[in-house]
């Protein structure tokens, strides 16, 4: 017996599934206007940056100390942020909130520093004390905030403004548009002060040695084995000592050097393999050696080396600098530190 399908039942599915894609393009449209307002924040940020921003840079780049960034708030949370890049940057950096500043912390801040104060009003209650402390001991004030007139930007050494905007929430009052400025203009603060600096990717590793980011930025010298640890034979030694090197060392190869203690060659298992012959034992190292040997240089990223072993199907590298070799780097060094 067929049973026909209920129409009330069909009926309060379909409506169910129509609320729900209402639902989801409701949600969307939402999401698209909040990032939409907070684009036109940021384009006019670009637009309105002038040469207070380059002031700004001039004060942070001419202190002897640290950057102390401040906020209260969402714009605190903001300024945590900031405190972070700068300090991962090269820029020493640390964050001080305002209401703990009035109760001790000021004596975090000393002559040498700087201070980097964040207000969308820029009348910020909280920050008084810590501006009054800045002024009294000639410490450099760069403000952040939307208001030219406030007493934040009248007080500081440089004011750099934000434009006007729309926050995205709907009532206008929930700090979204005016903080993602506030983050950026941190961002352009820090990257603009790094180039200056010249700091380049062997110092943003030593700030940052842990994690996926440190092992990127592993040097061959980090990880290789030293000159006290080189196979190293001369061309006119005879094979049979030359394998009795490679034996002890355990890497499957060993480096020819010449009377200037440069790589001649290097000879390798397959070396050994190719010259397969009741008389090499009777050979000398010269004669047995790869002439052109793959190397890489100390000062080289460790995942180029990877590379490198990996495209060439070897497992070994020798570190040669100016010719000699200084160093030699294997495919489990490489995975031991976690470099891919």
């Amino acid at each position: 017996m067929t049973t026909r399908p209920d129409p009330a039942k069909t009926s309060a599915a379909s409506s169910a599934s129509e609320t729900a894609r209402a639902a989801e393009h409701h949600d969307l449209r939402a999401a698209r206007r909040v990032l939409e307002l907070e684009g036109k924040g940021l384009e006019a940020l670009a637009v309105a940056l002038d040469d207070r921003f380059t002031r700004a840079l001039d004060l942070l780049s001419g202190i002897t100390g640290r950057v102390t960034v401040t906020g209260m708030g969402k714009s605190g949370h903001v300024a945590r942020k900031i405190a972070a890049t700068l300090a991962s940057t090269g820029t020493p950096a640390q964050f001080v909130h305002p209401s703990e500043a009035s109760h001790g912390d000021l004596g975090m801040i000393a002559p040498g520093d700087a201070v980097i104060a964040l207000s969308n009003s820029g009348d910020t209650v909280e920050l008084s004390d810590m501006i009054a402390y800045s002024r009294r001991f000639a410490i450099p004030v760069i403000a952040m905030t939307s208001r030219a007139d406030s007493a934040l930007a009248e007080s500081a050494d440089v004011a750099v403004l934000l434009p006007r905007a729309t926050e995205a929430c709907p009532m206008g009052l929930a700090p979204t548009t005016s903080t993602t400025m506030m983050l950026a203009l941190g961002d352009a603060m820090a990257i603009a002060l790094l180039e200056r600096k010249g700091f380049s990717a062997s110092d943003f590793q030593v700030l940052h040695p842990g994690g996926s980011l440190g092992r990127k930025l592993l040097r061959v010298s980090d990880i290789m084995h030293g000159p006290e640890e080189l196979p190293l034979c001369r061309p006119e030694t005879p094979m049979t000592e030359a394998i009795l090197i490679m034996t002890n060392r355990h890497f499957g190869c060993v480096a020819v050097v010449g009377d200037s203690d440069t790589l001649a060659g290097v000879i390798t298992d397959g070396d050994l393999r190719r010259h397969m012959n009741p008389n090499m034992l009777e050979m000398s190292a010269g004669e047995v050696m790869t002439g052109t040997p793959k190397t890489i240089r100390s000062q080289a990223l460790a995942a180029e080396a990877l590379g490198m072993m990996n495209a060439s199907k070897i497992t070994s590298l020798f570190v040669v600098d100016e010719g000699r070799p200084v160093g030699i780097i294997h495919i489990h060094d490489c995975l031991r530190a976690g470099v891919a």
